[in-house]
């Protein structure tokens, strides 16, 4: 009887990701979040373990709620192609992946950076697409257009159309390092020249997209080789992985060519009341009294300073109308890096109302109601059992692996790598070296086929 082999686990890391991560951080010895250091750590650690790569968020202005910038979390993050293109020097296998806004830059000028990080790293480079909707960056980038207005819909055309730009000027230049003229004519960008940079080492670097909207995930299926999602059960994953999967076809890709991986947190113990005790305790740390209030008003559009973040849930509406404070379209405050978690709905009101449900179901105040909507799916157990857990998304359908957020941040990473790294190496179930030299061949993705 043949032997098949166990599915095998993608394991990646991402220091931050959303409101309340950032406490990591200041809770953890590190000093600063624009410091080399503590990348150089992390990105180590990660090669280590093995990862697949290191993803880092960009942050194009700081965040701001109600009219001013707010101090509840750490502010200011390094520009990441610069960290990634430095972090290529130290390390040796591991894949780098930056977040860079679609919706604000340029294709060709995010070639060009993409391009030359995958030179630079030995074909390592990853570009997590991102599409940035809120006026308050739009007014960084202000150049007489709409841009910053767009909606939902033209974000995803812009996107969709930078990646297939970016792909076609990758491919003006031969594999073989003849460059040629290119030209670009589309509803975005109307374009023509000669591309700056030879043929990136892998072709075309590895392209991330996150989003559960049923526009991120047909985005996905067409033009994205990894998705981050994020679900909290195995049977949501299991419902988004299948969905996602079974739309590949029609862009004649198969199952292979995409790589699904939810974001998720992690808490070891040497017991299980161990392990949900520290859990319990990070979560408080990473929604503090004020962070919980702040999330409520970003859903109620209005003050709600008044109101005791240790009490219950405001019993009045959202304001809706002109008068409404904040984003207006909920959409985007529910994805897989925002605080709000993955009760996601475009409608204030009804979004009210699934809250005060969560609330009254469990007998929870204004704090702890964010904290239970905000949690990610988080593993939480011995390593053994964490391992198991792992192992199960993976083998029924609900993953190909995880993109791992440590506590605290960078350095909470170690204890994952050294603890539960060999437990899945002695379950047959991930690598125990590297078997390749890019990033491409870590996620076990095809090399993209020249269209020049």
């Amino acid at each position: 009887m043949t032997v098949r082999p166990r599915k095998q686990l993608h394991l990646a890391a991402l220091p931050y990701a959303g409101e309340g991560s950032g406490a990591d951080w200041a809770g953890s010895r590190v000093r600063s979040q624009i410091e080399f250091a503590p990348f150089e750590r992390l990105a180590r650690t990660a090669e280590r373990g093995l990862f697949d790569f290191l993803l880092l968020a960009d942050e194009l202005r700081l965040r701001e709620h109600r009219g001013r910038i707010h101090d509840l979390d750490v502010a200011g993050r390094p520009e990441p192609v610069t960290v990634l293109a430095a972090l290529a020097a130290v390390t040796e296998r591991i894949g780098l992946a930056a977040t860079a806004d679609a919706t604000f830059n340029e294709p060709y000028e995010l070639a060009c950076r993409l391009a030359t990080l995958d030179h630079l790293s030995g074909g390592r480079a990853a570009w997590n697409v991102a599409t940035s909707q809120d006026v308050c960056t739009g007014g960084n980038f202000r150049r007489g257009d709409s841009l910053g207005v767009l909606d939902r819909v033209g974000r995803h055309e812009r996107a969709a159309e930078s990646v297939e730009t970016a792909r076609e000027l990758w491919d003006s230049w031969t594999p073989d390092g003849v460059a040629r003229p290119f030209a670009h004519r589309g509803r975005h960008f109307d374009i023509a020249g000669e591309f700056g940079v030879p043929r990136p080492p892998q072709g075309h670097p590895v392209v991330i997209q996150a989003g559960d909207s049923p526009a991120d995930r047909e985005f996905a299926a067409s033009a994205a080789d990894v998705v981050l999602a994020r679900h909290r059960t195995p049977e949501a994953g299991r419902e988004f992985y299948a969905d996602v999967k079974g739309r590949l076809a029609r862009y004649g890709r198969a199952p292979e060519d995409l790589r699904i991986l939810p974001g998720a947190t992690f808490v070891l113990g040497d017991t299980a009341a161990e392990a949900q005790e520290r859990a319990f305790e990070m979560r408080r740390q990473q929604i503090s009294p004020q962070l919980a209030l702040h999330a409520l008003e970003r859903i109620w559009g209005t003050d709600l300073s008044s109101y005791d973040p240790d009490g219950p849930l405001p019993d009045i509406d959202p304001v809706t109308g002109p008068e409404r404070e904040g984003p207006p379209d909920l959409t985007d405050l529910t994805g897989p890096t925002s605080p709000i978690g993955p009760i996601g709905l475009a409608d204030p009101t009804a979004l009210a109302e699934e809250w005060r449900a969560l609330s009254r179901a469990k007998g929870l105040s204004i704090r702890g109601t964010v904290i239970e909507a905000s949690g990610r799916q988080s593993f939480i157990g011995t390593p053994e059992a964490v391992a198991v857990e792992l192992d199960e998304f993976v083998r029924t359908g609900a993953a190909d692996g995880f993109v791992l957020v440590p506590h605290p941040a960078p350095d909470g990473l170690g204890e994952f790598v050294d603890r539960v790294v060999p437990l899945l190496q002695e379950r047959g179930v991930y690598r125990t070296e590297y078997t390749g030299t890019k990033l491409r061949s870590h996620l076990g993705l095809p090399h993209p086929v020249w269209k020049g």
